[in-house]
């Protein structure tokens, strides 16, 4: 199976409505380490110093570098990858932004970050299109708060 393809069994179309409120999925963790960090400060050219100063992010009340929110963001496609199981027939998905987004907590330099994924809502948009929206929590391991929580819509096509 490639990297792109979703795991677990497929979810009839039928089954959504049962799923809806329920935990459906958390991925594996992955490691946000200073050289992740430096190549995402290089290709969005975001080179803040918290970022990518290790001596000078010492001197900040944070201690030590941080990922960039958008770079913890930007994981939640593998994470969904890992654990969301596809919809039964799905022809394509398709990214359709998110309805909420806040980030909660900084991603020290050296930390893992996995996602969870809960069911929100699916409707039914006529023409095989369902829009789901997916409350989003990526964790910090050990951390006391989640490093964001997000409502991230898709569309997704059956049939085709």
């Amino acid at each position: 199976m490639s990297r792109t393809e979703r795991q677990g069994t497929p979810v009839p179309v039928a089954d959504l409505p049962g799923l809806i409120g329920q935990e459906i999925g958390v991925s594996r963790w992955f490691e946000i380490d200073q050289a992740r960090i430096d190549a995402f400060a290089e290709i969005t050219e975001d080179r803040q110093f918290i970022h990518v100063d290790p001596e000078a992010a010492k001197a900040t009340p944070l201690g030590g570098t941080i990922a960039h929110g958008f770079l913890t963001l930007s994981l939640a496609s593998a994470m969904s990858y890992d654990c969301v199981p596809p919809l039964a027939g799905v022809a394509m998905g398709l990214n359709y932004g998110f309805d909420k987004l806040r980030f909660l907590a900084p991603v020290p330099a050296g930390s893992k970050v996995r996602g969870r994924f809960r069911l929100l809502s699916a409707e039914d948009r006529g023409g095989g299109r369902w829009l789901l929206k997916h409350e989003l929590t990526v964790e910090i391991d050990g951390g006391d708060k989640p490093a964001l929580v997000a409502e991230w819509l898709s569309m997704q096509v059956v049939g085709g």
